[in-house]
């Protein structure tokens, strides 16, 4: 089959929002409202827009939560009736107050399963636009960001961490609700009996300061519980993406132990959690039970002495009962508020970092290019490191093909990422047709720039659908034209399912050169006026290499390639090639007169020989 690919560029608008697994979806509307940007305001206030988003369930399971205690208020009240004039005085039917007792008990049951089930749609639909939005944002943060931040911290911070702001945010309302209902209640007991009220809400006082200083007192260790369980999932993250470093090092005791140092770490937060909790809880919990006992007290006294009935005293102590709900639950309220502001701070952290490469205003597509590339006295440092490329000056003309050859850390994988804008100059600029790279979309500088890494990464899913993770609309002829062209598709075709086979995670099922040989498959799908080869062919052996440029040779002539060479069979392709040592251009010209005039040319190629041996 022959190579039909040629360039071209698609512009951000061209593009579809694609699926990992394979096919063509309409954009992702994403999450309804986002967070307030303003740190000024309390955690649950930047949190509230999201929540606002899904006012109708949310505002529904409120008032069918405050109707179904409102039925429950009745109920001692009727009950107190039923008792003192169906049971005392005889002047009514006791059967006709039973009725109406369950009725509005069936009515309290119905509209509080109603509410429970608003409730929990809110709730994980909260969940669901708060995991969006990090996610969303997680993919415009720059290289940078990925550089200092563990993957394991990112993936707590998006799981455990949003569990706990979602179910405060949306039950710590419901409690707010029963601790109304509770004021309800209290006006019902001032209705029976103002000094017997009065005497139940002595400890009122006491249960608020208790409440302020279990609060101050637990958010520390609600936030060091979060950050330990973030250590957790980082080193669960790196054991399970490393294990083949760990096993062919046999470090797996170390690993363990150092897992098992990590869990104890949370293990002690726990404790310490508890123990907070085992001080403080039942101050809140047994409290209203002082205020029981006082009621009985005085009530019961009330009731000998002639000035409160049987029903009375009876419906009082049911009133008693619904105000002490609301007292527990605050204990539970309290530590499920400062687990939520441990939370909701660790996510803020994400959600207000701001990525370094943003596209300026007014960018336009990069779009009908021929592919002249222009450095222009290029300065780059890594965040707070040495220089990597310094005064780097190279003009490459579109269509030609040209190799980068320099020790390690001489800056030239450097260069690749500084093209495609995975990082932004120190200083001067990058151009391509006389575009200033940073004056373009982002999305149209990718699709016009094509990177081969030296260390491909593939999805866990079919190969067909790797191939086609840039152009998920390709047709089968067009991926099987790409992996052609990557000498991909003879070793493909002999596989179980061949293109419809599903690889392991990250592609280890494939050896080495077949996963170089798919990510070159990928890129060449796309079809860029812009190639740039990162030492692509480095873990591919040199027979099956041979093929790759035979094919790719076909190819190169019609686009703008940089190919970063270890391998002379690699600088064969170039038809220019630049020498790089410290960040500089040293020497450029054919490989013979390189060889010929630069002794460093013919060092660095015996170094990167033996180093590839």
């Amino acid at each position: 089959m022959s190579t039909t690919l040629s360039p071209s560029a698609m512009s951000g608008a061209e593009q579809t929002r694609s699926n990992p697994l394979g096919g063509v979806f309409s954009k992702y509307p994403g999450p309804r409202a986002q967070i307030s940007r303003d740190k000024n305001l309390s955690w649950w206030r930047r949190i509230l827009p999201i929540i606002s988003s899904h006012r109708l369930t949310f505002f529904s399971a409120i008032a069918l939560s405050f109707v179904s205690l409102v039925f429950q208020t009745l109920v001692p009240k009727m009950l107190n009736t039923a008792i003192d004039n169906g049971l005392v005085k005889h002047s009514n039917a006791l059967h006709t107050d039973v009725m109406h007792i369950l009725i509005v008990g069936v009515l309290a049951g119905a509209t509080g399963i109603i509410s429970r089930q608003y409730v929990f749609r809110t709730a994980y639909n909260v969940e669901a636009d708060l995991r969006s939005l990090i996610y969303e944002h997680l993919s415009w943060l720059s290289f940078s960001f990925y550089d200092r931040v563990q993957s394991g911290q990112l993936i707590s911070r998006a799981n455990s961490d949003i569990r706990s702001v979602q179910m405060y945010s949306t039950f710590a309302p419901l409690i707010l609700v029963q601790s109304f209902i509770g004021v309800i209640a209290f006006g019902f007991m001032l209705s029976i009996s103002v000094p017997l009220a009065l005497i139940a809400m002595l400890i009122m006082p006491v249960l608020y300061f208790v409440g302020i200083r279990m609060r101050r007192v637990l958010f520390p260790i609600s936030w060091i519980t979060q950050a330990r369980l973030a250590d957790v999932a980082t080193i669960v993250d790196e054991n399970i993406n490393g294990v083949r470093v760990v096993k062919s090092f046999a470090q797996e005791e170390a690993e363990i132990n150092r897992l098992a140092d990590a869990a104890e770490r949370v293990a002690w937060s726990y404790i310490k959690d508890a123990q907070i909790r085992g001080i403080w809880s039942p101050w809140v919990q047994n409290l209203p039970q002082v205020g029981l006992a006082l009621v009985l007290f005085f009530g019961g006294w009330m009731v000998l002495d002639g000035h409160l009935g049987p029903g009375a005293i009876l419906s009082f102590n049911v009133y008693l009962l619904m105000l002490q709900a609301p007292f527990m639950m605050l204990g539970q309220l309290v530590m499920m508020g400062q687990r939520a502001k441990a939370s909701a701070e660790r996510i803020f952290e994400i959600l207000d970092e701001s990525p370094d490469i943003v596209e300026r205003p007014g960018a336009y597509d990069l779009v009908g290019i021929d592919g002249t590339i222009a450095f222009n006295h290029v300065r780059f440092a890594y965040a707070n490191a040495a220089p990597i490329l310094d005064d780097f000056d190279v003009h490459i003309e579109a269509g030609e093909t040209v190799a980068i050859v320099g020790r390690t850390g001489a800056g030239k994988s450097t260069i690749a990422r500084l093209v495609d804008r995975f990082y932004d100059v120190s200083e001067g600029s990058i151009l391509i047709d006389g575009h200033d790279i940073r004056d373009v979309t982002l999305s149209s500088l990718r699709a016009t720039v094509g990177v081969v890494l030296d260390e491909p990464f593939l999805f866990s899913i079919s190969i067909r659908d790797n191939i086609a993770y840039g152009r998920p609309d390709a047709t089968l002829e067009d991926i099987v034209t790409a992996a052609h062209a990557a000498n991909a598709h003879e070793f493909i075709s002999r596989l179980p399912e061949g293109y419809d086979t599903v690889i392991g995670e990250r592609g280890y099922t494939l050896s080495g050169g077949q996963r170089q040989r798919i990510a070159i498959a990928r890129t060449l799908l796309v079809n860029p006026p812009i190639l740039i080869l990162d030492d692509a062919t480095s873990a591919i052996d040199v027979h099956v290499e041979a093929g790759i440029y035979e094919a790719l040779g076909r190819l190169l002539h019609q686009r703008t390639t940089i190919v970063i060479a270890h391998r002379i069979s690699t600088i064969a392709l170039a038809s220019r090639v630049i020498l790089l040592d410290e960040g500089r251009v040293i020497a450029t010209g054919s490989h013979e007169e390189l060889l010929a005039s630069t002794p460093l040319y013919a060092e660095v190629l015996a170094q990167t020989t033996r180093e590839g041996d």
